[in-house]
């Protein structure tokens, strides 16, 4: 188990980098659905590696986070029909 929470810890820090990055490179926009999608699935790594790790701060700051993306998936698929 231990294992599987760092994996998804490590990979919730390079989607959430990763959908950064390409945000400031002018790669992504933010308001695209794979930005979205990169935040989310990130924060949901984080939320199980930090409430495995009895970080609740991180892990109520990344639920949040999750919340807010999922509120981005829903406007990006609205605004594309």
């Amino acid at each position: 188990m231990k294992t599987f929470v760092e994996i998804a810890g490590w990979l919730a820090a390079v989607l959430i980098l990763a959908a950064y990055g390409l945000l400031s490179i002018g790669r992504l926009d933010g308001k695209s659905l794979l930005y979205h999608a990169l935040n989310v699935i990130g924060a949901v790594g984080f939320v199980i590696n930090t409430a495995y790790n009895g970080a609740y701060p991180s892990a109520f700051l990344n639920v949040v986070w999750c919340g807010i993306g999922i509120y981005g998936i829903t406007r990006a698929r609205h605004h594309a029909r």
